[in-house]
């Protein structure tokens, strides 16, 4: 045994030497070894496994959009600008910055200046790509440069090099990455993978500056030196699409052709794209029978089965093509019931198939399917406002072919006779049981299938237990409970063979009929509804009222029907109006004449309204015109012959030019008419007003016409008639802009003048004289204008003003304002009177400002004259 000195100087020796080997501040053999082998083994080494994690994990969500040139690396960057601490960090990121951290926290040697722990450019290596993959990139690049600064002879510097122009061009410093890159690449004696990554580095560089044509020859250089087949795979496909863009067909299509070739060296979706790609790059026309076999036999192979979306898109569009909508209609949809993760596969097959049904003039399919495609667009793309305003177009569309439809199939019920309509619900009814049965079938399956499955998950612990090989049943006795024929699983439990026990139920009712779950339940007592004769127990039926479901009774539907005259001429007028803005669209906006003439002519034949008769008539002859002369002259004829007075038949027989028509459009009527009301020419303006209502019926602008109609009728008539008008444009046309004006007037503007009315003023500081006149342009009104106008400048009676205000169709006046007083209203009147120079003799009223604001509105001047107010 060693004595106790011996023990103290061996102990104090190794205290030493470990003391000796833990310090960071001597630069010696064991030193730089011990805090090399720790760092490595212990806390790198664990770094090392997040970093490989996180990796993996942010490879694993990352989606390739294979409709743009694929970059370089897998790795996602938003677009939206992420503040310090709003993003969560990637756990394992985190966790390898912390190793590395401690490491060098703990391990580094920095002496004299100099690193001389050999492994510290490894923990800085590691530092940077936790910081590079956690799209911290200023950080990333500080633990780069340490490298390049501080471990100028290490044997990461290359690897290093080329990290830190990954981070640069992250930073979108391509011009700087391109620089640095081409040194290290020109200075050579790189390892195979490093030279790999470098000019693959570089070749994103330039496809960053819109240099692809650069990127070329270090793309190539990239696949001969990688070793790793994915990354071999994904740098053939980017060549494809380089190739592509510049117009390269033959090249483009080799590159793609490479990564079909690797099979399954390459990922799948690499391979399946590809495919793709070269559909792209080839007619269809020249040899479809050899691209069909093809896709068929892939469509066929098992490992596409996650790629089923892309290839019946392919086949889609193929036969989209070569013109055949109806497979393509077929393909497009089996892409779509496949489901799939890429949002613009989806959004093109919408697109595709809205494209198909908008050619075939079947807008209100096309129009669904805009705007599926839509929901899966982004909204800052180019593409988006295209197909937004493409929607936009079949909206009204859309709307009044719905109306057409819906009102068609009410006048048409309510025009059979009782003994069609009856048969006609009956049919209905019959369909639907036919559906609600199938349903309920699926239904009834579903519950089956979810209860077997339930039930055998639940026995399956059970059915055998270790060790446990006998059955649970006595022998014999489990084949007695089994239906005729059935052979169960040996050693199965009764109760967790599904069938069995349903045929255990079955016979049980037979025997015992339902009985209640109680005690002494076999007393014959408790049975339920089981009757005795000649000593056989006969189950008996319960009568229970029968309860039929509404929807299957012809009544219900009948009840719903409308009867009353009004309501089905209301109808037939919004279905009217619905065909002969169905009529319009087609002709102005999609040119299908065809279309176009069929609702000009349903309008004609279901007795329409008169202001749509003519601009129908109109539309019909300038599409027959040129396509049916014959048809056309007879609408000529007819619309001289029978509107001799319109503009319309004027045009025709030539008594004003057709270009008159373009000029006097109804934006430019509306113009003018407007400028009239707003210099109360309002009789003129009515006129004018209904002129073009009857004149441009159908057109966009008629619901503005008609809400300025409802206001020049209120100048000249009144409250009462105001409202009426309102109240039709809101009722008229509700999907326009001036409804919603009208709705608001009818809310808001209408209650608040109804509860105007004459009061007995005298507080009031406001007070107007009235002078009844006639038109503006009478000799008298011109005079007595002139007169008070004259006077008041003569006298300086600033505050006083004269103004001409209509008041109906006849009567008018001359209105004095900014009197403050009713005493000094009347001196004044004295005063104008008494003037030897003026002498204005006609007679006056005064008015305060309030009552001549209700005179105006409920146009109850001579009741106001009656009270004296």
């Amino acid at each position: 045994m060693l004595k106790n000195n011996q023990l103290k100087n061996i102990s104090l020796a190794f205290f030493l030497v470990t003391a000796i080997a833990c310090s960071t501040k001597k630069n010696n053999f064991v030193s730089r070894n011990w805090h090399a082998l720790n760092a490595r083994d212990n806390t790198m080494y664990n770094g090392s496994l997040a970093l490989d994690g996180g990796i993996k994990e942010i490879k694993g969500e990352y989606q390739d959009n294979f409709w743009e040139v694929l970059p370089v690396e897998r790795m996602q960057i938003p677009e939206e600008a992420i503040l310090p601490g709003q993003k969560e960090k990637n756990k394992n990121f985190e966790r390898a910055e912390t190793k590395a951290t401690k490491a060098i926290q703990k391990h580094s040697m920095n002496i004299e200046g100099k690193e001389k722990n050999y492994q510290m450019d490894e923990a800085h290596l590691m530092l940077g790509k936790a910081r590079y993959y956690d799209q911290r990139f200023i950080p990333a690049l500080e633990a780069f440069n340490y490298i390049l600064y501080k471990h100028t002879n290490s044997d990461k510097i290359n690897e290093a090099k080329v990290w830190r122009e990954k981070t640069n061009i992250r930073l979108e410093n391509d011009a700087l990455a391109v620089k640095n890159l081409k040194k290290l690449i020109k200075k050579g004696d790189l390892k195979p993978q490093v030279t790999a990554d470098a000019n693959a580095i570089l070749a994103q560089a330039f496809i960053n500056l819109e240099y692809k044509d650069s990127a070329i020859a270090p793309l190539k250089k990239a696949i001969s030196t990688t070793r790793l087949k994915e990354e071999r795979a994904r740098y053939h496909f980017i060549l494809g699409q380089l190739y592509q863009s510049l117009d390269y067909k033959d090249s483009a299509y080799a590159e793609f052709q490479d990564v079909i070739d690797m099979k399954r060296k390459s990922p799948r979706q690499y391979v399946i794209r590809a495919h793709a790609k070269q559909a792209l790059l080839l007619d269809p026309t020249k040899d479809t029978l050899a691209f069909v076999e093809k896709y068929k036999k892939l469509l066929k192979d098992r490992e596409n089965r996650q790629h089923l979306d892309v290839l019946n898109f392919e086949m889609g569009l193929f036969y989209d093509k070569v013109g055949n909508k109806q497979n393509a209609i077929k393909y497009y949809n089996k892409s779509l019931k496949r489901g799939s993760n890429d949002a613009y596969l989806q959004a093109s097959t919408y697109r595709n198939l809205a494209t198909i049904y908008f050619d075939k003039a079947k807008y209100i399919t096309a129009g669904k399917y805009y705007d599926s495609t839509l929901t899966k667009l982004v909204k800052k793309n180019k593409e988006y406002y295209v197909i937004a305003k493409k929607k936009e177009n079949l909206v009204d569309v859309i709307k009044y072919e719905g109306i057409v439809s819906h009102n068609d199939s009410i006048l048409k019920l309510t025009s059979m006779s009782g003994i069609e309509r009856v048969a006609y619900f009956e049919k209905h009814i019959a369909d639907l049981k036919a559906k609600d049965s199938i349903k309920r079938v699926l239904e009834a399956k579903q519950k089956e299938l979810a209860s077997q499955q339930g039930i055998q998950d639940i026995g399956k612990p059970i059915m055998n237990p270790p060790g446990m090989n006998e059955t649970i049943l006595p022998p014999g006795k489990a084949d007695m409970m089994q239906p005729p024929g059935f052979k169960g699983q040996d050693g199965a439990f009764y109760f967790y063979t599904p069938t069995t026990v349903a045929y255990g139920k079955v016979e049980f009712q037979k025997r015992w009929g339902k009985r209640k779950l109680i005690e002494n339940w076999r007393w014959s007592t408790e049975k339920d509804n089981i009757i005795v004769e000649n000593n056989q127990e006969i189950k008996t039926e319960e009568k229970k009222e029968v309860v039929v479901d509404e929807k299957y009774s012809t009544d219900f539907y009948i009840s719903q029907l409308p009867t009353s005259q009004i309501v089905l001429d209301s109808l037939a007028k919004e279905r009217n109006f619905a065909n002969y803005q169905l009529g319009v669209i087609y002709k102005e906006k999609f040119s299908e004449q065809k279309l176009a003439a069929s609702k000009f002519e349903t309008v004609l034949k279901s007795q329409p309204e008169e202001r749509l008769i003519l601009p129908s008539l109109y539309n019909l002859y300038k599409i027959y015109e040129v396509s049916d002369i014959t048809r056309a002259e007879e609408i000529k004829n007819k619309i001289i012959s029978q509107y001799p007075n319109t503009r319309y038949a004027q045009i025709l027989n030539g008594s004003i030019p057709a270009e008159e028509l373009s000029n006097e459009n109804p934006e430019n009527v509306y113009k003018k008419t407007y400028e009239k009301y707003s210099k109360q020419e309002y009789v003129d303006a009515l006129q004018t007003l209904d002129k073009s209502i009857q004149q441009f019926a159908g057109d966009d602008l008629i619901p503005k016409f008609e809400l300025l109609k409802a206001s020049v009728l209120g100048k000249l008539k009144g409250l009462s008639e105001y409202k009426k008008a309102v109240s039709y444009v809101a009722v008229t046309y509700p999907d326009s802009n001036e409804a919603k004006q009208a709705e608001d007037i009818l809310k808001a503007s209408i209650p608040r003048m109804e509860q105007r009315i004459l009061t007995q003023d005298t507080v009031s500081t406001n007070w107007k004289l009235l002078y009844k006149v006639g038109k503006r342009d009478d000799v008298e009104t011109v005079k007595l204008t002139e007169k008070l106008e004259k006077y008041f400048a003569e006298k300086q009676y600033d505050k006083f003003k004269v103004s001409y205000d209509v008041y109906n169709e006849t009567t008018s006046f001359v209105v004095v304002h900014g009197i403050s007083s009713r005493d000094f209203a009347r001196y004044l009147i004295t005063l104008l009177k008494e003037d030897k120079k003026y002498k204005v003799l006609n007679p006056a009223q005064v008015i305060s400002s309030d009552n001549y604001l209700v005179i105006q509105i409920h146009k109850n001047y001579n009741q106001f004259l009656e009270l004296k107010m």
